[in-house]
């Protein structure tokens, strides 16, 4: 069985951020969001995989290399733009020959995996298989409704009235007869191939395509509160280590991961958080569900809820949260101007101002 990995996205609702980083690459809990299915594939007993790279094919590249890192062996397929997820299998197909696979957007985050999902399909062997999840907004994703039998009945792609409130999960699992459901898409009304055209075309020709509802956490991770909340679930299953220095006026909370060659100086972390190797901690605050990637300098401040990448600075900045800051970034304080006000005011008008 193979693995056919989607890494082509632009990730245009995660700008400005991803107009210089892949949104796959972008990390939670100091790791790329890509290394986590990756290792999830590989921990399901797949190790040959096929990374489908757009744009951004280099800094994938450079990210996962040969895949020997993961126990794996990667091979890169470029797709000239982003059509759609059945054209990325489309442009798969010689790769993928006549192996059983599964497809995992690159983006999508699965706590506790998919090896038990695997080895159902590979026990039961339908001709597919799609993950499911409930969602409160269906009309976001692409949308199943399941017969009597939990079979899939239909599937529409982002509907106005959605017929139930369960949304494809990005990981499905395919048998070699999806390919000639491939064949017979046609554009959709956004202009790509969607793989749930496909499925409905195996459901519409009589094929089984069976359906996991899974119980676990899972995101799509597409845009920063995502980012965000992922990474705090991640947090919290933090194994909390001390490995750079931490001062005697310093002080550490919870579960605190803080990386080699990290200092922190009269300064508190509340966990769980990570601080990367290399990164500088004075007289700040770092409170929970933060992740300070490696290379920062956080001076003055206090950082809560918030991703910071690589080699950024904060500066006597107050209070940040909620926050994704970009690789190195410059975070200031502004000197304080002397109050004023700035007034268009009509006729008759009566205001307060206070001093």
């Amino acid at each position: 069985m193979k693995a056919l990995v989607l890494a082509g996205g632009t990730g245009s609702r995660l700008r400005p951020i991803t107009h210089t980083v892949a949104k796959q690459l972008v990390p939670v809990a100091n790791k790329p969001v890509l290394f986590y299915g990756i290792e999830s594939i590989v921990a399901a007993g797949i190790t040959e995989i096929g990374v489908v790279v757009g744009g951004a094919a280099e800094q994938i590249r450079a990210a996962l290399g040969d895949g020997s890192a993961f126990g794996a062996r990667i091979t890169y397929l470029p797709q000239e733009a982003p059509l759609g997820l059945a054209h990325a299998v489309l442009i798969a197909q010689d790769w993928l020959d006549d192996e059983d696979f599964v497809m995992y957007l690159g983006d999508n985050f699965v706590v506790g995996g998919i090896a038990d999902v695997v080895e159902e399909f590979r026990r039961e062997r339908p001709d597919a298989r799609v993950l499911l999840a409930e969602v409160a907004d269906p009309s976001m994703f692409g949308v199943a409704e399941l017969g009597p039998d939990g079979a899939v009945m239909r599937l529409e792609e982002k509907p106005r009235e959605p017929r139930s409130d369960l949304a494809l999960v990005g990981v499905c699992l395919f048998t070699p007869a999806v390919h000639e459901a491939v064949a017979a898409c046609a554009p959709s009304a956004r202009g790509e191939l969607e793989i749930t055209d496909a499925i409905q075309w195996l459901v519409d020709s009589g094929h089984h395509v069976g359906a996991t509802t899974i119980t676990g956490y899972w995101k799509d991770t597409g845009n920063v509160s995502d980012m965000l909340e992922v990474n705090r679930v991640v947090l919290e299953t933090l194994e909390p280590a001390v490995e750079g220095r931490v001062d005697e006026t310093s002080e550490i909370v919870g579960r605190v991961r803080i990386e080699p060659g990290a200092r922190i100086v009269r300064s508190r972390v509340i966990g769980p958080a990570v601080i990367g190797a290399g990164t500088v901690v004075s007289d700040s605050h770092i409170g929970p569900f933060s992740s300070v990637a490696e290379g920062c300098r956080i001076s003055g401040s206090t950082v809560e809820f918030s991703i910071v990448l690589q080699e950024s600075r904060i500066e006597d900045a107050g209070r940040i949260e909620g926050s994704l800051i970009g690789r190195s970034v410059h975070v200031s304080g502004a000197v304080r101007a002397p109050r004023a006000h700035r007034l268009v005011l009509g006729d008759h008008s009566q205001i307060q101002i206070a001093s």
